[in-house]
């Protein structure tokens, strides 16, 4: 009997997860498939790797020494589909992914026409929701991975940057910044500000801009939270305020001569996307084509 990749992942989970009913269901499989396959592993090296209890799954010596293997032989496998993907040009199969929302609303639309050219049998469905949102549904195998504006820490998730952004200062077209080539960032928070809500991507990242900057957020003059970033825009081209939103999400307003982007001199509110999907997960050749696409295009050309 040949060692078999598929019982090296099955162990891995399990020994991540901690009991075989929720490797079962994360794998999509039965308990007793799960089970079997465990044993059948144990069979191939001739020695137990798990301790079973009622209570919980310990890992043996032989165990402890098989995890970091088992782990790199699934690194190895998402690599090797990941070098390959730039090969397959007739792939096929369906892209579920969900995405936060400046991501959703303003980046991947102008990313998934060039990609859907070079991918034309690659089917995508995309949910735009929050950060929150996509880890459930990514925990709960709804989504294959997401992308998210803020880091997250979170045992299960393997996070990794893919894409760079900068926030920007956008100010009303008839304030009295908008006639400025550049200012300070003392003298653009002396104006009311209008913000996206607490805990949104855009807002943590300019939150911990400023306190680099040993400025307080609290002493901003925000005279409105709003939960989009298209409500953000709406206020700020209605003179409610000024506010710092992605260059990507202000093209169109810009261009009209509805708002206008002003340069801060002394600092740059730049922030990275991140992809991210469970560790113990292989992601399907669709989703490995994509990230590969966004790692290695240069997506400033669409954007």
């Amino acid at each position: 009997m040949a060692l078999n990749f598929h019982q090296l992942h099955i162990f891995y989970t399990v020994a991540e997860r901690g009991s075989f009913s929720a490797a079962a269901q994360a794998l999509h499989m039965t308990q007793p498939a799960v089970t079997m396959q465990v044993q059948s592993l144990e069979d191939y090296f001739g020695t137990k790797l798990l301790l079973r209890s009622t209570k919980k799954i310990d890992l043996t010596e032989a165990g402890r020494a098989l995890l970091p293997y088992a782990r790199n032989s699934i690194d190895l496998i998402r690599d090797t589909d990941q070098a390959m993907s730039a090969f397959t040009k007739q792939l096929k199969g369906r892209l579920q992914l969900g995405s936060s929302l400046t991501i959703g609303e303003y980046v991947l639309p102008r990313l998934l026409g060039p990609f859907g050219q070079e991918y034309p049998h690659i089917s995508i469905s995309m949910k735009v929701m929050n950060t929150a949102q996509i880890m459930e549904d990514i925990l709960n195998h709804q989504l294959n991975f997401g992308l998210i504006e803020a880091p997250v820490n979170h045992p299960d998730m393997h996070m990794e940057a893919v894409m760079s952004d900068e926030l920007m200062l956008v100010v009303p077209s008839s304030h009295p910044l908008a006639e400025k080539k550049s200012v300070t960032l003392d003298e653009a928070l002396q104006h009311a500000v209008v913000l996206r809500e607490q805990g949104s991507g855009t807002r943590l990242v300019m939150e911990e801009q400023l306190k680099k900057k040993k400025i307080d957020p609290v002493s901003l003059k925000i005279v409105m939270e709003l939960g989009s970033t298209g409500a953000v825009k709406s206020a700020v081209e209605a003179g409610l305020g000024i506010s710092f939103l992605s260059v990507s999400s202000v093209k169109h307003e810009v261009a009209l001569g509805l708002i206008k982007v002003v340069k801060v001199s002394d600092t740059k509110f730049q922030r990275q996307f991140y992809s991210i999907y469970l560790k113990s997960a292989l992601l399907p050749i669709s989703a490995v084509t994509f990230l590969t696409f966004l790692r290695e295009r240069d997506l400033q050309q669409w954007l």
